[in-house]
Order: C-alpha cells, then structure tokens, then sequence
C-alpha cells in the first residue's frame, strides 16, 4: 500500500492535519456517538488522534506501515494505543470495539475483494450496537493524479450500500459531497 513522495509529504503536513481535524472528520462523523473505545483502521501520519481523541476515552490505531507504526508511538504515546496489523486480517478479538472509523484510506487497500475483507474484519471486531463510519475520496482526475504510483482502488460510493449490507451491517447510510463520501452503518447483533 504505498504511496508516492509527495502524497507522503501531504500526509504529514500541518495542512493536512487541520483539513482533516476541522473538515473531514467533523463531517464525516456529524451526529455520531463513538461510544467508549474506537478503533481507527489505517491512522498514517496520526492527523486524526487529537480530534478523535476528543470525541472517544479510548483510541487504538491499527496501522500495516511498521515504519508509521513505530512513528505513532513515539509522537502519539498516552492518546493511541497503536496495533501493527492488517485491516483485512486485524489481530484483534470480535466485540471489542464500540466504533470503528476510517478516513481517506479505504483507496489504499489494493483490490473491492480485500476493501469487502476490511468491512467484514470492522463488523466482526464491533461489538453489537456498534458504528462503522468513516469516509473517502470520490474517484476523479485530481484524485487521481496525486496517486500517481500509489496503490489507488477507489470505493464507488453507489456499490458500498450492498458490500456492508453482505458484511451484515445494518442502518447503512451513504453522503456524497464535492470531492469526497461519507458513510456509517451499524452493527445491530
């Protein structure tokens, strides 16, 4: 899952941290509980943990980059408890979670049939009554210019209501904005 120079030079950057902590995801987890303990699926660079953290008690990152593992201990150490794994195979037990979150990453994941194997793995690891929400980018020429050399498998937003409707979510709701998508969906049993 790797990404070129400079959408890693974005990633890390103040700019990006701020875009993400006052815009992305503020408007992708509008109304939404996190309940008591989170788990981000793909935190990168971190830009989410301080506004996450100011939304849930607890927070576990869940990271496949060994070298961003490590960098989110050192700079993220008492906010983010930091799991190296992978999305599609998490080392987590099930019911563990009350919310599960992503942002911007889901494109990262290299294929529909691992990206379907990540929403089974957020539902498996949720506990009942629990929330899967997050959001994406929206598949355009911009988009995907600064993924050139990237692993880059967008998610069309119009096909996700029936791919966690299949990994047994329930109360599925989808948003489309200018240049990226929103969704959430529960775990009901």
């Amino acid at each position: 899952m790797g990404m070129n120079y400079f959408h890693q030079l974005l990633c890390r950057s103040s700019m990006w941290e701020r875009t993400s902590a006052t815009r992305i995801v503020p408007w992708a987890l509008h109304g939404l509980d996190l309940g008591d303990q989170a788990l981000e699926v793909g935190p990168g660079f971190g830009a989410n943990v301080r506004t996450l953290r100011a939304r849930v008690p607890a927070l576990t990152g869940l990271e496949i980059d060994p070298a961003l593992a490590a960098r989110l201990r050192d700079r993220q150490s008492g906010r983010l408890r930091v799991i190296e794994g992978d999305g599609t195979a998490m080392p987590l037990p099930g019911n563990e979670f009350s919310s599960v979150v992503c942002f911007t990453m889901l494109h990262h994941v290299p294929s529909p049939a691992q990206q379907d194997d990540l929403f089974a793995e957020a539902f498996r690891v949720l506990r009942p009554g629990g929330v899967f929400a997050g959001s994406d980018g929206l598949d355009r020429l911009v988009f995907r210019l600064m993924h050139l050399g990237d692993t880059c498998v967008p998610v069309p937003p119009d096909t996700l209501m029936d791919r966690l409707t299949r990994a047994g979510f329930a109360d599925i709701e989808i948003e489309t904005g200018a240049t990226m998508f929103r969704f959430r969906a529960r775990r009901l049993s």
